[in-house]
């Protein structure tokens, strides 16, 4: 079960990135990749992390001794391959809001896909570092733009 979850939502993932680098960016593909990309990851989470951490899809991963207060209760609920898959699926919908952010940021300051599309790959393949790079690159442009948003 878990195995096709995680394919799953590697799967849906990876077809809202190559759609959010490749394809021409229409106000419909954007709340198609914001609705159907990251909604339903987000929904799948949701569902998982609540089934784990009340011992109901997978009771070896979660239970009382799953919490996010201490880092054996973390490890508690990433102590299966349910957890494993959740925290996953976790990291996927993140990392996909956040590279839509700055694909709609960076079209809305003239950032050519030239400059996005590496930024949109390290935010595919280590969000934080992605969006480091692109917090420090669009800076100069939002500042003489006089816009920070």
């Amino acid at each position: 079960m878990w195995d096709v979850a995680f394919s799953l939502a590697n799967g849906l993932a990876m077809i809202m990135w190559v759609a959010l680098v490749l394809l021409p960016r229409w106000p419909a593909l954007l709340a198609a990749i914001l609705y159907v990309g990251v909604g339903l990851l987000c929904m799948a989470y949701a569902f998982g992390l609540v089934g784990i951490l009340w011992g109901v899809l997978d009771p070896v991963g979660g239970g009382p001794s799953a919490n996010f207060s201490s880092i054996e209760g973390v490890r508690a609920i990433f102590a299966s391959d349910g957890g494993v898959t959740i925290g996953w699926i976790h990291y996927l919908a993140f990392d996909l809001f956040v590279g839509l952010w700055i694909a709609r940021d960076a079209d809305a300051k003239g950032f050519t896909r030239w400059v996005q599309a590496p930024i949109l790959l390290a935010t595919f393949m280590a969000g934080p570092l992605g969006l480091f790079l692109w917090l420090l690159i669009r800076e100069k442009r939002a500042r003489a733009q006089g816009r920070w948003e």
